[in-house]
């Protein structure tokens, strides 16, 4: 079978597989992305517009890691207990087909609610967007990377020990990750830290891509967010091709 032909059959059969629920997750995404940039400023009790502008910005970041890092991290787990990526592997089709095919349709249900949060935070509070030529491209990045990490973790451990980091990781980024706020709030260790970990990458890429005339990422972080796809997408591929 040709390769694009191959990308076909398996999108197609992904998308039968979960097209119950992909509207649902689309749905809950919404509700994510406007509980950050509306709800969080309900805990500031002046809210400047830089505040805001993190918020807002900080928004579309916590959906790619809330998709990406922990609802398809369970939805993996939950797929190798149940004994499907087993069928997935004994079909005569690539497993980078499967791979490629699984992370465009998560990757789209990410869409609606990242656009469907900036139109409303612009709305309601005027943060002062800026969109960058970048966007596109640092998008795209954000994506990689963080469907890299999400697929890598959830293939290479265990299902339980997946499913158990998945709900630690939207803990962490919830309330200890430098999106909604500036790092340098942060005691000096765990800011070291999130300097090698991509969840602040991802979100100083986001800022810079929706208000560049006022958050400027470092090349470093483009770096980091390119290095963590490399070596969570080489993880998930050694697992899918490990007989």
């Amino acid at each position: 079978m040709p390769r694009g032909g191959q990308l076909a059959y398996v999108a197609e059969l992904q998308l039968r597989k979960q097209a119950s629920y992909l509207v649902v997750f689309t749905l809950i995404m919404v509700l994510i992305a406007l509980g950050v940039a509306i709800g969080f400023s309900y805990l500031i009790p002046s809210p400047e517009k830089s505040e805001m502008l993190y918020l807002a910005t900080g928004a579309p970041t916590m959906v790619l890691i809330m998709t990406a890092l922990v609802t398809v991290p369970m939805q993996n787990a939950g797929a190798r207990l149940a004994g499907y990526l087993d069928f997935v592997k004994s079909l005569p089709v690539s497993r980078k087909s499967f791979l490629i095919a699984d992370v465009g349709i998560w990757a789209m249900v990410t869409v609606p609610a990242i656009i469907i949060s900036v139109f409303v935070a612009h709305l309601l509070f005027e943060p002062g967007y800026a969109v960058s030529w970048m966007v596109v491209p640092g998008f795209v990045l954000m994506v990689l990377s963080s469907f890299a990490i999400g697929y890598g973790y959830s293939f290479v451990m265990q299902a339980e020990l997946a499913m158990a980091l998945s709900q630690l990781i939207a803990f962490t980024a919830l309330m200890f990750s430098p999106i909604n706020f500036p790092i340098d709030r942060l005691p000096g260790w765990l800011e070291a830290v999130h300097q090698v970990l991509p969840i602040y990458h991802m979100a100083e890429v986001m800022r810079a891509s929706l208000a560049h005339t006022t958050f400027d990422a470092d090349p470093m972080s483009y770096i980091i967010l390119a290095a963590w796809s490399v070596i969570g997408f080489f993880g998930a591929i050694r697992f899918l091709e490990r007989a």
